[in-house]
């Protein structure tokens, strides 16, 4: 039988559920239950079968819902529960191991993890989910684990601190895997939820062009926009007549930059080079120039490549000796960053 595979992703939540995430109980469900519908809606949009599978963890790991049909999840609300303390390698072992004893017959099949804590490692060497071994040993244990694994299984982590960042990458987490977030507030964790969206949006829109996982799912790095990732969006080149790329050398506003280089400015039609780390709105064309050749890439897709779904969501630049991102401006007062370009389209 002929024909594209169908796509089918199992996605897995690995949430903390240690006592010190009691303040964000209420919080933890309402972001998880978000980002479940997210992935039902993206799924019917994109024509793709998503399964989810939820773990809490705390001085044991537990299951609560295996590979369901996303269209089918009930809330977490009975589900999740906090207490005791963090066995976080214990989680990240079982969350991987046993999501791969599924079946992947008659499909494309792909598996996108998201492990959320908020502290440390402090009790994997007492629970059964875990090899009877040390933590040290155990950490090296997950490293091979991930190591190994196959290039369809992506594994992310969203820890609170440098010191978690360090720690899941002495643990194998590849490094542009690897988020922080705000674990003392709410709308730290509404963050983290947006940043969890934003990735999932970046590993489904690549599912479709035939990507099956990533190593980067939080970056724009070169790991994450090159020219492979480039095409597999289906971005097109612009004319390089449709366009001007004009140096920014001091501080100066959008308007100001333009007209003083003698082009005429247009509200939409001004692009500032991304340099610093802020928020996108969900309305905010993305381009992306070729630093080589001042090629332009642009379309709807752009804003997928780096994971930007429909509501507004914080970006970071990260290095990437290829090409840069661009972000539209609707101001004509946006303060420009010296050192940076100033894209114009007519």
């Amino acid at each position: 039988m002929s024909g594209r595979q169908n796509y089918i992703n199992h996605v897995a939540l690995v949430l903390d559920a240690s006592s010190s995430m009691s303040h964000l109980s209420r919080k933890v469900v309402e972001v998880a239950d978000q980002q479940i519908a997210h992935l039902a809606r993206r799924s019917r949009e994109l024509d793709q079968k998503t399964r989810v599978t939820v773990y809490v963890f705390a001085d044991t790991v537990e299951c609560v819902i295996y590979d369901k049909d996303v269209l089918r999840m009930p809330s977490l609300e009975q589900l999740y529960r906090v207490r005791g303390m963090t066995a976080l390698l214990a989680a990240a072992l079982k969350s991987q191991r046993e999501p791969a004893q599924t079946a992947q017959l008659y499909g494309d099949h792909s598996f996108l993890t998201f492990l959320l804590t908020d502290g440390q490692e402090n009790a994997s060497h007492h629970c059964p989910d875990a090899p009877a071994t040390g933590p040290r040993q155990l950490a090296e244990v997950v490293a091979e684990m991930i190591a190994t694994q196959d290039d369809n299984w992506t594994l992310a982590a969203l820890v609170p601190d440098q010191m978690g960042r360090h720690e899941a990458m002495q643990c194998g987490f590849p490094k542009d895997n690897i988020a922080i977030w705000d674990a003392t507030s709410t709308r730290g964790l509404e963050e983290a939820g947006q940043v969890i969206r934003q990735a999932t949006e970046k590993f489904m829109v690549g599912r479709s062009q035939g990507i099956r996982g990533s190593r980067a799912v939080f970056s724009t790095s070169a790991e994450a926009v090159n020219k492979d990732t480039i095409e597999a969006a289906g971005l097109a080149p612009m004319n390089p007549s449709e366009y001007q790329l004009i140096p920014v050398t001091r501080d100066t506003a959008t308007r100001d930059r333009a007209v003083e280089s003698g082009h005429t400015y247009r509200t939409g039609g001004a692009f500032y080079q991304l340099s610093k780390p802020e928020k996108i709105q969900a309305k905010k064309q993305i381009t992306v120039p070729e630093k080589k050749t001042d090629r332009i890439y642009t379309g709807p897709e752009a804003r997928a490549l780096i994971g930007l779904p429909d509501t507004k969501v914080r970006v970071k630049p990260d290095h990437n000796d290829d090409f840069t991102i661009f972000v539209q401006s609707t101001s004509i007062n946006r303060k420009l960053v010296p050192n940076t370009r100033l894209l114009l389209m007519p």
